[in-house]
């Protein structure tokens, strides 16, 4: 829901209150705004931080961690500027930030001119780094798919939403006694696993003896009562082309029946780009049933909560008025960058066009637009 003084994401978002008086903020909510809350006694800060705060299953509530990672965007902006300046823009900041689906490829086909722009701003001393909202795969398997497609990137510069979902459990100290049910695809266990953690589901389930969830059926006789994993205390949920009714059930007696149960999302994206013929639906769908059924917000890591932003700034020890963040998406890229306090460009060769971006009813305006990234080449040959 928006208006002309308000947009409100269901992520998170940085506060600033004043620090001698209170503040409002609208918190968004499924089908209508609630009423106004006061702040007081905080000069700024951050949903995301709060969230972190969360050190247990017990301290981490339902409504407590949705809330926490609430997203509040208080003013509109003005219009977008086509980027007519690329020398500018470089060397204004020290970071990149580059969306990979429809900025970097579509599906396994590389965008015209990746390699060149990317080799150009590594040449100027610029930082890049990768932020994906797809889980499927993890940060290893990621730079497998950059080194495919003839692109040199470290590990270190890519963070993908499986990623994001561990580093957010480990953030929060999740009781390694606890496990975590996986409605998602290899990238979320490999990064679970990496973390030292102890999961169930995705496609393939290792504790019911390497049977893949993905293909289990329910059968409804008379008086059927399926069972579920009393140590489950966290559920995340992410893209899984093995999606069922299994896990929908599975997924929804955790986080009903579970006291504490954690419901993460890795993202909301409706659409994505599993090849360049067309759109399809994205992770948003898989969370959306589970948000149906246990009638709960989850808590979102991926973009556009500031989580992943706030992490890699301290992890490179990054200024946020120093980066760039460069994606197809008004509602998770450009928000990300918005949220974080960064410059953000929206390109024209992903999910948005430029109709979209110029429609009245779109309240999300980036500082620039261009067609796609390569635009950095032929944008700075023009001027010299």
């Amino acid at each position: 829901m928006a208006t002309k003084a308000a947009v409100s994401v269901s992520v998170a978002a940085s506060i600033t209150a004043a620090s001698s008086s209170s503040s409002k903020f609208v918190i968004n909510t499924p089908h209508r705004f609630l009423c106004l809350k006061r702040l007081s006694s905080f000069s700024s800060f951050s949903a995301s931080a709060l969230a972190i705060k969360c050190t247990s299953i017990s301290n981490c509530s339902p409504n407590k961690s949705a809330r926490s990672m609430e997203g509040f965007t208080t003013r509109t902006r003005a219009s977008a500027q086509p980027l007519e300046n690329a020398s500018e823009l470089i060397a204004s900041v020290e970071t990149f930030i580059f969306d990979c689906d429809g900025v970097i490829w579509k599906g396994d086909k590389l965008i015209d001119g990746v390699p060149e722009t990317l080799d150009m701003l590594r040449s100027k001393g610029k930082r890049l780094v990768f932020v994906t909202n797809n889980s499927t795969k993890s940060r290893k398997q990621y730079g497998k798919k950059f080194e495919t497609l003839g692109l040199n990137v470290n590990e270190e510069e890519i963070f993908a939403s499986s990623f994001a979902a561990a580093a957010y459990l480990k953030s929060i100290n999740f009781p390694k006694d606890k496990k975590v049910y996986v409605i998602g695809e290899d990238g979320i266990l490999k990064e679970l696993e990496l973390a030292g953690f102890q999961y169930l589901g995705g496609p393939v389930c290792k504790h019911f003896n390497l049977h893949e969830d993905g293909g289990k059926k329910i059968e409804l006789k008379p008086g059927f009562l399926m069972e579920h994993d009393k140590d489950v205390g966290a559920v995340v949920v992410g893209f899984d082309r093995y999606f069922n009714y299994y896990k929908v059930q599975y997924g929804t007696l955790c986080i009903r029946e579970n006291p504490g149960c954690l419901f993460i999302a890795t993202n909301r994206d409706a659409v994505t780009h599993l090849t360049d013929a067309q759109e399809w639906a994205g992770g948003g769908s898989m969370v959306g049933a589970i948000c149906g059924s246990t009638q709960r917000e989850p808590l979102v890591v991926g973009k556009p909560s500031t989580f992943m932003m706030d992490y890699l700034a301290n992890k490179f020890g990054i200024l946020k008025s120093q980066i760039c963040m460069v994606g197809d998406r008004l509602d998770t890229d450009i928000l990300f960058g918005q949220n974080g306090g960064c410059k953000t460009l929206l390109v024209l060769s992903g999910v948005t066009s430029l109709s979209m971006l110029q429609s009245p009813s779109n309240s999300i305006q980036p500082d620039f637009y261009t067609n796609k990234i390569s635009d950095f080449l032929s944008i700075k040959a023009a001027t010299l």
